[in-house]
């Protein structure tokens, strides 16, 4: 299970890469796995706040929906757009080319209460 060291964790999965002020957000490679074949991701097109913990999504894979949270209080400033002909990156590379959306973080200190991946590594049992 690949858990990368430089990011921090939601307790549903989620992930988030901060440089400065900017957030990139996207689900773990344990929740892709879970999930299975990833079919279809669907982004709130009229969301463009995004409050701590409250969903801003979901992916639809073969056999679920699942709801995507948010990490962090903050205001989207980009859609991967990939991910509407390749919904499949999530499985493929869910911390690279399978992130979701990239954020403006409105505040930084939001980010202590998230899990580092030692912590995470725990939760998944790791």
């Amino acid at each position: 299970m690949n858990i990368p060291q430089n990011l921090k964790y939601t307790k549903d999965h989620e992930w988030i890469s901060v440089e400065g002020d900017t957030g990139t957000i996207g689900v773990t490679d344990y929740a892709q796995g879970e999930l299975g074949d990833v079919v279809f991701v669907d982004i709130d097109q009229n969301k463009i706040e995004m409050i701590a913990g409250q969903s801003f999504g979901t992916i639809e894979a073969v056999k679920t929906v699942s709801e995507i949270y948010s990490p962090c209080n903050g205001k989207i400033i980009e859609l991967n757009k990939k991910l509407s002909d390749e919904p499949q990156l999530i499985n493929s590379d869910p911390y690279g080319e399978g992130w979701i959306v990239k954020i403006k973080i409105s505040n930084p200190g939001e980010l202590d209460v998230l899990l580092d991946s030692t912590a995470y590594g725990q939760l998944i049992g790791q």
